[in-house]
């Protein structure tokens, strides 16, 4: 059986006014398709991983024309149900230099908004799949999201599936009624890989690094060594535990890394100075991407899946929009040290 992975959640509409321009100053936007979930599919089908994204998608010109641009890369579509009355449109106005970014959300009553357990076939989605990734970002969307998101990682387990979860903590999200505590402590449960960036087990979980102030910049690797032995008493199902370190200098300007322990060994990626970022949105999803397919590719070799992992996420941050359109031989050479970007011809 071919290795395929099924990743589930919202996609939506990203308009970006030109050129660094702030929402006020925006006479057009730049239009395009992304969502946390969709971000890691279509990485995956760029690395050659047979992927399915599935979600709910509006019946209507928009629903078709985002299923068209996920469709381009390779990515399967067919298990897409469709539904409601619209596609969530997320604003980004992209920050340079000490001014960050910032998104306004239009997503009340998206078509993924409004799913309901036993809309999809879970059991039919799986049947051809070893791997199953959410985020947090899905049940932070509404009831029936987070429902359905609980419906999908119980079959998942049911069937042997591996299970992978980006905590991914959105504050201006979960307006539904239950906070995020207790409804991902639910869901985690069923995860045998958690992934995170500095903050999200303690946005989550209240694991927190010591001593670590993430908005001062600075991320010191040794610290989550804590937070990775934590997440995996809370939840003993997790066999491994990955976690994304951004040290923000200014909008432009970002120190990546990342760390990742297996239960016995933690290990420590390179850390890569990335002085001019062109789009930083989807940085994380890139992560989760490179991870999983180390994971499906050289298990035996944790530190080589955690350098791909990250190499491959220091490049998305080169490209605009949020999805990372690299191949394994592009990541594979920023692994190798070839970072001077010359040209190749």
């Amino acid at each position: 059986m071919e290795k395929k992975v099924v990743t589930f959640g919202e996609i939506m509409l990203r308009l970006s006014p030109p050129n660094f321009l702030r929402f006020v100053q925006a006479r057009s936007f730049d239009a395009i398709y992304g969502g946390g979930e969709a971000n890691v599919a279509i990485a995956l089908a760029n690395f050659g991983v047979p992927v399915d994204y599935v979600t709910r998608l509006p019946p209507n010109e928009i629903g078709d024309a985002c299923l068209n641009y996920v469709r381009q890369f390779g990515v399967g579509v067919d298990k897409i149900i469709r539904g409601g009355e619209r596609l969530g449109i997320y604003f980004l106005e992209v920050g340079a230099v000490q001014r960050g970014s910032k998104v306004i959300y239009d997503r009340a009553n998206s078509a993924i908004a409004t799913i309901e357990p036993g809309m999809i076939d879970w059991e039919k989605v799986f049947s051809d799949a070893c791997w199953f990734h959410w985020t947090g970002i899905t049940p932070a969307i509404s009831r029936g999201a987070a429902e359905t998101c609980l419906e999908a990682v119980k079959k998942a387990k049911e069937m042997n599936l591996t299970v992978s979860c980006d905590l991914n903590y959105r504050s201006k999200l979960w307006k539904w009624g239950k906070t995020a505590t207790e409804v991902m402590t639910e869901l985690v449960k069923y995860a045998d890989i958690a992934i995170g960036n500095e903050e999200d087990a303690d946005k989550v979980f209240g694991i927190k690094a010591p001593g670590v102030d993430v908005l001062k910049g600075k991320v010191e690797s040794e610290k989550y060594l804590y937070v990775a032995k934590q997440l995996m008493q809370k939840f003993p199902n997790l066999q491994k535990v990955a976690i994304t370190l951004r040290g923000s200098i200014s909008a432009s300007h970002n120190t990546w890394s990342g760390v990742l322990y297996d239960g016995k060994n933690f290990f420590t990626a390179p850390t890569y100075d990335i002085t001019h970022i062109v789009d930083r949105v989807g940085g994380g999803d890139s992560f989760a991407a490179g991870l999983i397919y180390g994971l499906l590719n050289f298990p035996e070799d944790p530190q080589r899946v955690l350098n791909f992992a990250v190499a491959a996420s220091c490049l998305k941050h080169t490209i605009i929009g949020d999805s990372n359109i690299v191949s394994v031989e592009e990541v594979e050479k920023i692994m190798s040290g070839i970072v001077s970007g010359r040209v190749s011809r």
